[in-house]
């Protein structure tokens, strides 16, 4: 009988180790503004060097020093899909902060989503992965000098 236990025990746990794993993977359109009025994101941005968004005008470019991507992921257990995105959006935003910071650049230009390389551009919203453990933002960008 203890055998025959151990083996149904066995079965089933072998079985339930074979079943396909289902990971979440939802492309949202998430509001910048929405993103940049939560978590201090505007307070901890703050305002040495400014941000432009897609085809957003900007002050005249004094130079272009370089271009970078930054891929940011957030865990998403016990927060709704938006507060995922904002969290993962604040993480990017704060990497191209230091990423400018580190090349000398004022500003961060023609800023598009680039979620697994594929480019979306948008002065007003950004894309995020939701997923059921983890969310990310992907953005690329050029790192300027505004002239003053």
């Amino acid at each position: 009988m203890k055998k025959a236990m151990l083996m149904l025990v066995l079965t089933a746990a072998s079985g339930a180790a074979t079943l396909p794993a289902t990971a979440a993977d939802r492309a949202m359109m998430v509001p910048i503004a929405n993103a940049l009025a939560v978590n201090d994101a505007q307070g901890r941005l703050g305002d040495t060097v400014k941000f432009y968004f897609g085809d957003q005008k900007t002050p005249k470019v004094q130079s272009k020093i370089t271009s970078d991507s930054t891929s940011q992921k957030t865990n998403s257990v016990g927060k709704s899909p938006e507060e995922a995105c904002h969290w993962a959006f604040l993480s990017a935003m704060l990497a191209l902060k230091k990423k400018a910071e580190s090349v000398g650049a004022n500003a961060v230009v023609n800023i598009v989503s680039n979620y697994k390389h594929k480019e979306m551009s948008s002065q007003t919203e950004f894309e995020c992965h939701d997923g059921n453990i983890v969310s990310g933002v992907a953005f690329k960008a050029d790192f300027v000098k505004l002239a003053e």
